[in-house]
């Protein structure tokens, strides 16, 4: 009798594509690595219908903001595919939900996630959950839960989505944001790890689809092979930006995703003052100026699609630069001033990006 066929012959969830089995050990193999994301505040184990957070920890608040987000990461998950690697892609994830709740000035307190996957093999998604959970570790927040989804039929035996949503929490006198930025405060610039986890559509089709090229290919350039530089985790800002909030007054961040580096930093700047960047002050990596020769991309779609080397931005006022460079060097983060911010006058929009890139 097959595996597939119930012992009267009828139809069975297994005979559908659903792995009930598979499923339960894909939960045993990632129970080891969800451990290890646990906070004091963190009630009960993997397994319940609902992760529980205990929200006195929040007494210690005058007026505590719960500050939420969700995303995802895209058509990297392609790359992560191809490449048989599945313990990086949770870092991307982490960093997109996480390093978009700091900006506020929020703490990360937890998460939980969500994988769909064609076929459930159990030591792939124990091996996502490990990236998600080294990812949480990095941001401070714990990983409280989340749900396997097998969808077969909809999606190929290998193929995969993951996606997160999170919760952090601010005093609501410490919540950062565009009532707070100054005229004559400066723009520092935080340095990304690579393409993060923006614009891979963009990416993929001219790496890929133009340029013939190959995921195994060593690239001089980059010093490695094209997969291992496109598989480059995000970089997770969460705990250097709450570090910055300790030392200095800042007064916003921006995470640099999708849109690019002046749609983003826009986002934070009130309607009357306006951020100028100078682009002479950082050289982008060596994956921008690939991805841009070999598509012919013009400079301007490159800058509204990738991060150009900048993965988020912190506005400080101008007598706090030095130690907030020096807050951050000690956090082993690569950062410059690369702006600052004026009286709107004539301009029509909230940042833009002036001069050359460095050499």
């Amino acid at each position: 009798m097959s595996q597939a066929t119930s012992a009267t012959g009828g139809a069975s969830y297994a005979a559908a594509g659903v792995d009930i089995e598979a499923g339960d050990r894909a939960v045993e193999l990632m129970k080891e690595w969800v451990r290890k994301t646990q906070r004091p505040e963190v009630l009960g184990g993997l397994g319940g219908f609902a992760g529980l957070f205990d929200a006195s920890a929040l007494k210690r608040y005058e007026r505590p903001l719960l500050a939420s987000a969700t995303d995802g990461v895209g058509t990297k998950v392609d790359i992560a595919r191809r490449m048989g690697v599945y313990d990086t892609i949770g870092h991307d994830l982490v960093a997109m939900v996480m390093d978009d709740i700091v900006v506020c000035g929020a703490e990360p307190l937890f998460m939980t996630d969500y994988i769909c996957v064609g076929k459930v093999h159990p030591e792939r998604v124990a091996g996502i959950v490990k990236g998600i959970a080294e990812g949480c570790v990095l941001a401070g927040c714990a990983l409280v839960g989340g749900e396997t989804a097998e969808h077969p039929g909809l999606l190929g035996p290998d193929d995969f989505d993951v996606a997160g949503a999170g919760t952090g929490v601010v005093e609501a006198d410490r919540l950062l944001g565009a009532d707070r930025i100054r005229t004559g405060d400066v723009v520092i610039a935080m340095a990304s790890s690579g393409l993060h986890s923006n614009g891979y559509s963009l990416v993929r089709h001219v790496l890929f689809d133009r340029a013939g090229m190959a995921l195994e290919q060593q690239v001089d350039e980059l010093g490695r092979t094209l997969g291992e530089e496109l598989l480059e985790p995000t970089k997770i800002y969460s705990l250097d930006c709450l570090a910055l909030t300790r030392t200095t007054d800042v007064h916003a961040f921006s995470h640099i995703t999708g849109g690019g580096l002046a749609a983003n930093l826009a986002r934070v700047i009130p309607d009357h003052l306006h951020a100028t960047v100078d682009r002479s002050a950082w050289a982008p990596g060596a994956i921008f100026d690939l991805v841009g020769k070999a598509g012919q991309v013009e400079r301007l779609e490159l800058e509204k699609t990738l991060n150009m080397g900048v993965g988020m931005m912190a506005v400080v006022p101008a007598d706090s630069v030095d130690v907030a460079l020096a807050t951050l060097a000690d956090r082993g983060v690569d950062a410059w001033v690369a702006g600052e911010i004026t009286e709107r006058g004539d301009h029509t929009d909230g940042a833009a990006l002036t001069g050359d890139y460095a050499s």
